[in-house]
């Protein structure tokens, strides 16, 4: 499981402001990416509307999808391709976890903010780089990695407020300046032949998973058995025994009958609705208890221990219905089978072996110009025009929540 919560106070971390680091690790970066991620080619489309908003001297927001753990790090490609330099809101836990990659983040430009609650010094970070104009500012809007190429979850508000912010002290400027969002859209094709690509982790797995393999058996038929096989561990693991009926049904009780108790017992209710908000509000709500001095080791471990049941339940609503199935929302891919096994290995070892060659598609959009002021009553007109621009450049429809259905009125105990 990643450690996305860190037990310990938030101390803000501010971006490096030089760019001599900047230029020293592009001659490292796609190396780098290839060792790491299998990202082997990359191909650019509308480079020029980033071009001229950085010529116009606009304030620029960078928002792009976030399907996989290589995406931040894709940026430095982008900024080869310009060129420019960039400055990056990542979350505090990638500035804990490993010090050098820490390090190596913040010399890049990332600044950190806190998810769990309220930043105010990120917050002001990020208006004031607007404000400047002095680099590009990325934000990822959907908060989390979606780990699907051919979905875009909800997005978060950040991006319009951030905006808006900016845009109105720039137009208190002189000459007045504006504020621009561009997204950004990353695409991965699967170079090579998936078999050789997918066979020999499939088999990896089924041996750590079953008393034998199933070679015989389609990609599909294969993948279902370890996706069952994930399913049934989590549900041993939290509610003491396996379940009988369809997947979609069973992960939705598993989601409602883990996180509804919890959100009664600190919301005073239970909730209904996106999973990824449901768990950010409780891990929002967890965490000072967490960091209280009084805490014995017991209650630490207990508390860890709902964290770890939330952070499970997040990653099987992140698995889409019918992903696999041809002509569901467009026709079975290569790389939806082989993002699939990407993500059954991630969820059953904790890391990832499958590491294919890739050719990566970056398409930037036009500039969304950013109105002063605050945001009307109603519908966010940039959040929404982000968000059809987004699903445009990655050719995909919109299907997110993939089914607002609840069985937690009927089948949670005590809701």
């Amino acid at each position: 499981m990643h450690r996305v919560v860190v037990d310990e106070p938030y101390k803000f971390v501010p971006p490096y402001r030089g760019r001599w680091f900047s230029w020293l690790f592009r001659l490292w970066l796609k190396p780098f990416l290839k060792k790491r991620y299998g990202l082997v080619d990359y191909r650019f489309e509308g480079a020029e509307h980033l071009r001229d908003s950085i010529r116009a001297g606009h304030g620029i927001i960078l928002c792009p999808n976030h399907s996989r753990d290589s995406d931040p790090m894709l940026m430095g490609m982008l900024c080869r391709e310009i060129p420019c330099h960039i400055y990056s809101m990542a979350s505090w836990h990638v500035f804990r976890q490993s010090a050098l990659e820490g390090h190596v983040a913040r010399m890049l430009g990332g600044f950190s903010v806190f998810r769990e609650g309220i930043d105010r010094e990120a917050l002001d970070t990020a208006v004031k780089i607007v404000v400047s104009g002095e680099r590009p500012l990325v934000i990822f809007a959907e908060g989390v990695i979606s780990r699907s190429n051919d979905r875009l979850l909800a997005l978060m508000d950040g991006v319009s407020f951030v905006g808006r912010v900016a845009a109105r002290k720039r137009a208190d400027q002189n000459p007045p300046g504006k504020v621009v969002v561009h997204p950004i859209a990353i695409r991965y094709e699967l170079i090579g032949d998936l078999q050789n690509c997918i066979g020999p982790t499939l088999t990896a797995l089924e041996k750590r998973t079953f008393w034998k393999t199933f070679e015989h058996c389609s990609h599909r038929d294969r993948i279902r058995r370890l996706a069952v096989a994930l399913l049934a561990s989590r549900e041993v693991e939290i509610l003491g025994d396996s379940r009988q009926g369809p997947l979609r049904e069973r992960i939705q009780f598993l989601l409602d009958t883990v996180l509804c108790p919890y959100e009664k017992r600190w919301f005073g209710r239970s909730k209904t609705g996106d999973v990824i908000i449901r768990v950010k509000d409780l891990r929002s709500a967890i965490l000072p208890e967490l960091m209280q001095p009084d805490r014995t080791e017991a209650q630490k471990q207990e508390l860890w221990r709902v964290l770890t049941d939330c952070y499970y339940v997040q990653s099987l609503s992140l698995y889409p219905q019918d992903y696999l199935d041809d002509n569901v929302r467009g026709p079975l891919t290569p790389e939806r089978i082989a993002e699939t096994v990407h993500r059954l290995e991630e969820d059953l070892t904790d890391r990832i072996t499958l590491k294919p060659d890739w050719r990566v598609h970056i398409r930037i959009g036009e500039p969304i110009f950013v109105e002063a002021g605050r945001k009307s009553r109603g519908e966010d007109v940039v959040m929404k025009e982000l968000r059809k621009q987004l699903l445009n450049l990655l050719g995909v429809e919109d299907w997110w929540p993939p089914e607002p259905v609840s069985f937690a009125q009927q089948q949670v105990p005590g809701n």
